[in-house]
């Protein structure tokens, strides 16, 4: 959702006179995000299939095949209610039926895709499209139609540069001369991984505490974790310097402030990681359609930003021996603070705009 609000924020503050409606699913979190932001929401029914054979899941692709039939003639109903003269997918499945429709009425069309490879929905969408949008030059390759691919970068929230890296550090109260490690896998939390993060919390605990560390294990990893860090046999009462939450509410803070981020290899953290210019160990997902993750984390790490563990081979030694090498080797972590920057697209939601609006005009 990132992408959608950057870019509709940035439409109504140059055009106020704009009007903007996102449309997205029934069932799906935008809806919650979009509504308190103040924008106006439609939703068309679409949902995700799912790979098995499992009698509930092929009721639940039955669902879905329906709902693909028949969201396009929602869609042009929409399109009729609101006569759009631009239509952005930033992909969700209610891009598929939105821009299908769009294209067919003659509306330009544009897909604006944060991972390396492209999701379902763009795939499918690569030739209704007039412009598909990316976040590397990398991503090129993996289009059909690469002559249709701009690089633009992904828009990261305006929260992210509203302190310097001495003030995020002065705000938290890091700024006693130890790095600052920030780890997380996810809003929800990732079991095996805040497994071995127990560990290397006990690690850092039993090594004096050499850095400052945050940890978040996500609403259902949570529950656990207490659990983790006794097996582990780490009272982080003792070390105030490691902390662990829930969900981090204060991430611009954190990750600015940052010295290293050990994490997944979502669309999101990664375009937050390259603006900001911080170090970091990805770990992707495992659980991911076409192990999108996995190719996100190696342009990173491909260019010198990132180390990149597969889950498999990932332990709280394996995972604190990496941290280490990188934080006590300050010319290895300027490198990679460098290499991670360089990727970075600060004006990421300007180039948005700019190029949607060219396709406007094109039409005019």
């Amino acid at each position: 959702m990132n992408p959608a609000l950057a870019l509709a924020g940035l439409v109504k503050e140059r055009q106020p006179d704009s009007e903007i409606l996102f449309v997205g699913a029934h069932r799906g979190i935008e809806r919650e995000l979009i509504e308190s932001a103040g924008w106006p929401f439609r939703a068309v029914e679409v949902s995700n299939f799912h790979r098995s054979v499992q009698p509930k899941e092929i009721r639940h692709n039955l669902v879905s095949l329906r709902n693909f039939l028949r969201s396009p003639g929602e869609a042009r109903a929409l399109l009729r209610e609101f006569p759009a003269e631009l239509v952005v997918g930033t992909g969700g499945y209610a891009s598929y039926p939105m821009i299908q429709a769009a294209s067919r009425l003659g509306i330009p069309t544009a897909i604006h895709e944060s991972n390396a490879i492209p999701g379902l929905t763009t795939r499918l969408l690569e030739n209704h499209a007039g412009l598909i949008m990316v976040g590397f030059e990398e991503c090129r390759k993996n289009y059909k139609h690469p002559e249709k691919v701009l690089v633009t970068g992904t828009p990261v929230r305006g929260d992210f540069f509203r302190l310097t890296r001495r003030q995020a550090r002065e705000k938290l109260g890091v700024n006693d001369g130890r790095p600052l490690i920030v780890s997380f896998f996810g809003s929800l939390g990732a079991a095996g991984m805040n497994r071995e993060m127990a560990r290397f919390l006990a690690l850092e605990a039993a090594n004096g505490a050499p850095f400052h560390h945050v940890h978040s294990a996500g609403a259902i990893g949570c529950r656990h974790m207490a659990e983790y860090l006794r097996d582990a046999g780490v009272d982080l009462s003792r070390t105030p310097e490691l902390e662990v939450r829930e969900y981090i509410r204060n991430m611009a803070e954190l990750m600015r402030a940052a010295d290293l981020v050990i994490c997944r290899a979502g669309a999101s953290t990664i375009s937050e990681l390259t603006v900001l210019g911080v170090p970091a160990i990805m770990i992707p997902s495992p659980n991911v359609t076409h192990n999108h993750q996995e190719s996100n984390a190696r342009v990173l790490a491909d260019a010198g930003g990132a180390l990149m563990l597969l889950e498999k081979d990932t332990g709280g030694q394996v995972l604190y021996d990496a941290a280490c090498a990188i934080l006590q080797d300050e010319g290895r972590r300027r490198e990679m603070g460098a290499a991670m920057a360089s990727l970075g697209t600060i004006d990421a939601a300007e180039r948005i705009l700019d190029a949607v609006l060219a396709l406007t005009r094109k039409k005019k």
